[in-house]
């Protein structure tokens, strides 16, 4: 009986525009809207051909245009790629635009590889370094100045804006944890630290004045279909994606497959189900099944599901079953 939420790497499907892609990011939005789900983030990656949301602020302003209701954020920012005053003057745009629905999800990976993520930081020691000590001028751009304050965010100041710390490992665990902030892991893709990093994060979490107690969201790629067969068959676009990823192949994202077989060997296809051994991919009672299990092994306060589906009707029509799955059903 949790919330759910979605996360959107605004696919660019082989064969599609970045038009196109934004464009069914809001179709994806507003289905999610209607069937009840708690928030919609996009993430922020950067030089790759299949994903469209590297100006995550300007596409998290796109959403928001479509939407009414629904939580609207970034799941997440790299914080180290940007200026924290930069940030705080878009999310405080969008918080503007869009009051009360806007939450700042902050990320210290680069979200790329390491040429682009140099021509992007130019300082990759120093942004890294730094992170801790951004997120806190950050938080202090957004709120309340003081008379003495010499440099101010506009839009920014006085914008009560969620922030969240995301994460793939323990430091992340231990520095959302100290600041008092919620917690999102990404097991949709990182497995392997999730119950640790939970652990670390609810043993060592210190109230602030953003939160009394810890809140953790975890992530999972899912897909749902009509039978585990097909969910299955459209599930292989993710599963190529993975493969072409740990090749260094960048390419738009793939279209399904009938057996990926002939497209990974046999160690390829051990790490990739070993990367995605969380997913949630079948029919509603397959993946309600897994996802009870899932929930129950992490006591997590809310689950983010990433849905890669090539085509946009096989999308929706996953995030029409993931609704109605009785998980969802309790929850709302």
């Amino acid at each position: 009986m949790i919330p759910f939420s979605i996360l959107d790497l605004s696919p660019v499907a082989e064969g599609n525009s970045v038009g196109q892609a934004l464009d069914e990011s809001r179709q994806l939005a507003q289905a999610a809207e209607e069937l009840g789900y708690n928030r919609v983030w996009l993430a922020e990656h950067h030089g790759m051909p299949g994903i469209a949301s590297a100006a995550t602020s300007v596409v998290i302003g796109h959403i928001g245009a479509a939407t009414k209701r629904i939580r609207i954020g970034s799941g997440g920012v790299m914080l180290p790629n940007h200026s924290p005053l930069v940030i705080a003057e878009q999310f405080g745009t969008l918080e503007a635009l869009f009051p009360g629905r806007v939450d700042l999800g902050l990320g210290r990976a680069p979200g790329t590889d390491m040429r682009t993520a140099r021509a992007l930081r130019r300082n990759l020691d120093a942004g890294a370094e730094n992170f801790p000590h951004d997120i806190v001028e950050l938080q202090h751009y957004l709120g309340t100045p003081t008379d003495e304050q010499p440099i101010l965010a506009v839009p920014g100041i006085q914008s009560p804006i969620p922030i969240w710390l995301l994460g793939s490992s323990l430091y992340s665990a231990h520095l959302a944890a100290a600041l008092g902030l919620p917690y999102a892991f990404a097991s949709h893709f990182a497995p392997d630290m999730l119950m640790d990093a939970l652990e670390i994060y609810r043993e060592r979490f210190q109230p602030s004045a953003t939160l009394d107690e810890p809140y953790a969201m975890v992530g999972v790629m899912g897909v749902v279909a009509d039978s585990d067969a097909q969910a299955q068959h459209l599930f292989t676009s993710a599963q190529q994606q993975f493969v072409n990823l740990r090749r260094n192949i960048r390419s738009q994202f793939p279209r399904p497959v009938d057996t990926m077989e002939p497209l990974w060997s046999e160690m390829e296809r051990i790490n990739v189900e070993h990367t995605l051994r969380y997913a949630a991919v079948g029919s509603p009672e397959t993946v309600n099944a897994k996802l009870a299990g899932f929930l129950a092994e992490t006591g997590a306060d809310e689950l983010i599901i990433s849905m890669p589906v090539h085509d946009i009707g096989a999308r929706l029509r996953s995030a029409e079953l993931f609704a109605g799955l009785p998980l969802m059903q309790k929850a709302a």
